[in-house]
């Protein structure tokens, strides 16, 4: 399946704003059943970007313009080609003690720990114990927690903000698609099971009736033994498959923000967000 993106983000200031420092993370890398056709980034006012790769591997955007302006637009236009999600039965039936590789070991061991935004609170970990009581396989463990959360938690834009912790999600029970993937990392983490923040996008199809598409998006990757990382999405209750465009992975949101940057200048400012993806 051929994904068509573009994702436009604009930012009015009630006057004119200067030294503004800024960081993107709107270009994906190709990953195992995903490979980028083409990516363009324009920002307007003009400026010269600087591309690297951060700790997380993912591909990142820097600029900063120093001089006034009362507007700041950043765009993004990107084709990928996605592949059928494969899972072997290996994959299904494997449980932690199937990860051998002490270099795996190594890299998952960050996807464990307590981040920003994730905790491994009591409440949690009881939780997670028993709805995944008796349950040995990484896959199924992990599938038990995503259908819980998607039965448990009511889908509800406005009640949360980009900042709001896990523990407050938890309890009020509701949300959007970035608090449901941290309540499932959180989930996932606290028994043990590895698990990180995919931040992306989501195509809904002419028949589909897909939560967070046509937005950016949000979903769970834990790792499986056998077969890597794979998306689990806790708002729609289904596997992140062709559907899906990866942009970025990180320990919560706080690492994979679309654009995240800083100014000088009035506190009055509008965002305007528009997203579009496209079967091509």
């Amino acid at each position: 399946m051929r994904l068509s993106v573009v994702h436009r983000t604009a930012f009015h200031y009630a006057s004119p704003v200067r030294d503004s420092v800024n960081m993107l993370h709107l270009e994906p890398q190709d990953f195992p059943f995903q490979k980028t056709i083409s990516c363009f980034i324009r920002v307007l006012p003009a400026v010269r970007l600087r591309r690297f790769t951060d700790l997380f591997q993912n591909t990142t955007h820097e600029f900063d313009l120093p001089d006034p302006h009362v507007k700041l637009e950043i765009e993004s236009r990107l084709k990928v080609l996605n592949q059928p999600l494969v899972l072997t039965d290996a994959s299904r039936e494997g449980t932690m003690d199937d990860i051998t590789e002490v270099s795996a070991r190594e890299w998952i061991w960050q996807f464990l720990q307590e981040s920003r935004w994730v905790s491994k609170h009591p409440e949690i970990w009881k939780c997670a114990v028993d709805v995944t009581y008796g349950v040995s396989s990484v896959f199924r463990r992990a599938s038990l927690l995503m259908e819980w959360i998607h039965g448990e938690f009511r889908y509800e834009s406005g009640v949360t903000e980009v900042n709001t912790h896990l523990e407050e999600v938890f309890e009020h029970r509701h949300g959007v698609c970035q608090d449901f993937a941290h309540v499932m990392i959180g989930m996932c983490r606290s028994i043990g099971i590895p698990a990180r923040y995919v931040s992306g996008y989501l195509y809904n199809g002419p028949r589909d009736h897909l939560l967070g598409s046509q937005a950016s998006h949000a979903w769970c990757e834990v790792y499986l033994p056998q077969a890597g990382w794979t998306g689990f999405d806790p708002t729609n209750n289904t596997l992140a498959d062709e559907r899906y465009v990866k942009i970025a992975v990180g320990r919560d949101y706080d690492d994979v923000k679309p654009v995240e940057g800083s100014y000088r200048g009035t506190s009055v400012s509008r965002m305007d967000v528009h997203v579009e993806v496209t079967r091509v």
